[in-house]
């Protein structure tokens, strides 16, 4: 008698080469990814993640506050992501604020001191340190809050008819 495969990650076997360590960080991100959207939209601001920007890279959350103003958070769900992924000063230059956000077991002190820290679980963050604000000039804020919008429609109309809509953004 045989059964059906199990979904649970934590059946898997450990020596596949996508589980371990980094099937576990993605894991975490997406649950802090959750909670800081929840965390951001307590205080009136709105949130993609995953969003491409106009250099390539991509922000793990870009949020637009009621005024205009744009954020960037990046999710270091451990110390080795963090070590390993040395692009957010490329972000720099597409918001008015960035954070860090780590998860409440991450040793804060390894985020550099002038950036923003957010603790963060599933459910929510906590402010630990403001970021310093770094007003866009003009024409890169009208340019990413288009692409902004215009993900924001597109990843709409994808849910609404997800076999009538494929154009790239």
């Amino acid at each position: 008698m045989s059964s059906a495969p199990s979904t649970n990650p934590d059946d898997a076997p450990s020596n596949a080469a996508d589980n371990g360590a980094a099937s576990g960080r993605r894991n975490t991100a997406a649950l802090l990814t959750r909670g800081l959207m929840r965390f951001q939209s307590d205080l009136g601001l709105v949130c993609l993640s995953e969003f491409t920007l106009r250099s390539g890279r991509r922000a793990d959350l870009m949020c637009l506050d009621p005024k205009g103003g744009l954020t960037v958070v990046e999710i270091k769900s451990s110390v080795e992501d963090f070590r390993n992924d040395q692009k957010w000063p490329d972000y720099l230059d597409y918001c008015d604020r960035f954070y860090f956000a780590v998860p409440e077991s991450f040793p804060q002190q390894l985020i550099p001191a002038d950036q923003g820290l957010l603790v963060a679980d599933a459910y929510g963050a906590t402010l630990i340190r403001e970021a310093e604000a770094r007003p866009l000039n003009a024409a890169r804020r009208k340019s990413v809050t288009r692409r902004f919008a215009q993900l924001a429609a597109r990843r709409l109309t994808t849910l609404l008819d997800p076999e009538g809509f494929s154009a790239p953004l």
